[in-house]
């Protein structure tokens, strides 16, 4: 059994869609970042860096005390090796999935999420910046765009690869793209959208949806930490 730490974020739904596609048992334990729920000591032991998700492997291979995991690129890495499902057994497929996991979690994820907060939450409006993240999103998808011109999905077969970029094309209206300039991620969207995995997926993200984020209300919560809220003592 896996206990999944979540909200509904990008991130968040990456783990939805992995659990959903491998059938694994799992329970979700909501974490409600507008609440402040992912500073509580409780959830710290499991995800130091105070962001969901994250997981805690009630039945880890080999048996043995559970083990936690948190960043979702590794709890991706980390379930696909418990599974043997949706990464290649073979060396140098196995790299393709990687690297452009690892392309996701260091550019398309953070990328996009500069975009979302400059044009969605900042308080000013600085063009400059707006302007350096809607670009650099946009020009991203257009990396993507052109590796699926030649494949149905990222790295080959549908992999963890897939999954952890999905989520964060779902959202492009808000990151100012059109997909109808980008023809084979708009096909690959489109074929990922309908998986029957990918729906349960989401469809578990509406059970939250009257809790949604009040970027106003949470915004010191979300956008003001330092070095100084992590050095200061929990209670």
């Amino acid at each position: 059994m896996i206990s999944l730490y979540y909200w509904t974020t990008p991130n968040g739904h990456k783990i939805t869609i992995f659990l959903e596609e491998v059938g694994i048992p799992y329970t979700i334990v909501p974490v409600n970042i507008g609440a402040g729920d992912q500073f509580k000591p409780e959830f710290l032991k499991i995800s130091p860096n105070n962001r969901i998700p994250a997981i805690v492997d009630h039945e880890p291979a080999g048996g043995g005390e559970p083990i936690s995991v948190f960043e979702s690129g590794a709890i991706l890495l980390y379930l696909a090796e418990k599974t043997g499902k949706l990464i290649p057994g073979d060396l140098r497929e196995r790299v393709e999935v990687l690297q452009w996991l690892f392309w996701q979690m260091g550019g398309l994820g953070p990328m996009a999420g500069q975009n979302h907060h400059f044009s969605q939450y900042a308080p000013e409006k600085i063009e400059y910046a707006i302007n350096r993240y809607v670009n650099e999103t946009g020009r991203l998808y257009a990396v993507l765009d052109k590796r699926l011109s030649d494949r149905e999905f990222i790295a080959g077969d549908y992999s963890i690869a897939d999954i952890a970029t999905y989520p964060w094309i779902v959202p492009y209206e808000r990151q100012a793209q059109n997909l109808e300039n980008f023809p084979h991620l708009k096909r690959w969207f489109e074929t990922i959208q309908a998986r029957p995995a990918t729906i349960r997926a989401y469809e578990k993200a509406e059970a939250f949806k009257n809790q949604a984020l009040d970027v106003e209300k949470s915004r010191d919560l979300l956008f003001s930490q330092s070095a100084k809220t992590i050095q200061k003592p929990t209670t």
